[in-house]
């Protein structure tokens, strides 16, 4: 099968998938009286990182840990500019508070921690510990929250429409479809870069990261668009700690010599990230929204930090 056609597959793919995705998370939650920002920002979330996943521990012990950690750090500059961007871009986010002092403060931590880490040039078995142990402290803080904000009492179903079965069902088919669609795309999309000549480095931190992203990406503009924004909101920041603090962090326990971090990634990705996630905290403090126009300077910066990667580096 030719690389157009399996990107295109993929899309296919993705697009059913996330639509299945999304109404088996807010159908779960609906079930369960679990709010879908606790859906999107723990089982959505691990769902779609899934591909991260098998990339980066496929790419750890095939001796390509560069591709690794490239694909992690684009695929959060991806979320984080590009997917929450383009999410207002279509509809202004507005956030709610316990978003702006728990969820986005973690995904900036986890940028933070990578950054420090990556600082003596590798991730080591020690390090990736650390990460795993981050990311098991973040669930239980979150499920935590979830318990006080009901203080303590058990949550209210609402067992009206289909059944837990068919959420469950519903949520597992999503999954597997974004994840055999993303797949497929990034196994086209590499194959059309590896032709053109494209390195792998910016391989890595532009279509494969792209690729590895399209679930999160497809799944939040369906919930945007559906006017699930909680679900969408989510499952973009849930994803964005996880990829960090949870699939990075695996990989690096996994790879047999620990993933190096390339001069170059250490020297402006790693940075432009930590940049990013930085730069998100006044944005949703002022006025607890993403207007449209800063939707578009996120976009915008993506845009110009790929057009640099492919002039510069590829």
């Amino acid at each position: 099968m030719s690389s157009v056609l399996l990107v295109v597959a993929g899309l296919v793919v993705l697009l059913a998938g996330a639509e299945v995705l999304v109404r088996g998370g807010t159908g779960l939650a609906a079930w369960f009286g679990v709010s879908p920002m606790l859906v999107g920002l723990t089982v959505v979330s691990l769902g779609t990182s899934v591909p991260e996943l098998a990339v980066g521990i496929d790419a750890a012990i095939s001796g390509s840990p560069g591709l690794a950690v490239g694909n992690i750090v684009g695929t959060n500059l991806v979320n984080i500019l590009f997917i929450l961007g383009l999410s207002a871009l279509l509809v202004p986010v507005v956030l709610q508070s316990r978003t702006l002092r728990f969820d986005l403060p973690a995904m900036t931590a986890a940028a933070v921690a990578l950054f420090l880490l990556s600082l003596d040039g590798a991730l080591d078995r020690v390090d990736g510990c650390v990460l795993l142990l981050g990311a098991t402290v973040y669930t239980v803080l979150l499920v935590a929250r979830e318990r006080q904000q009901r203080g303590g009492e058990p949550p209210p179903r609402t067992p009206d429409g289909p059944g837990v079965g068919a959420a469950v069902v519903r949520l597992v088919i999503g999954i597997v479809a974004v994840v055999v669609g993303a797949e497929l795309l990034v196994e086209g999309a590499v194959a059309g870069a590896a032709s053109l000549g494209v390195s792998d480095a910016v391989t890595g931190l532009t279509v494969v990261a792209i690729g590895t992203s399209a679930p999160e990406l497809v799944t939040t503009l369906m919930a945007t668009l559906r006017r699930d924004r909680d679900l969408a909101l989510g499952n973009l920041v849930g994803s964005s700690t996880y990829n960090i603090a949870f699939v990075l962090g695996l990989t690096a326990v996994v790879a047999p010599d620990g993933l190096p971090i390339p001069d170059e990634v250490l020297a402006s990705d790693l940075v432009l990230l930590l940049a990013a996630a930085l730069a998100t905290l006044p944005v949703f403090v002022t006025g607890a929204r993403i207007s449209r126009a800063e939707g578009a300077l996120f976009v915008a910066a993506y845009v110009g930090y790929v057009t640099w990667l492919i002039a510069v580096r590829a």
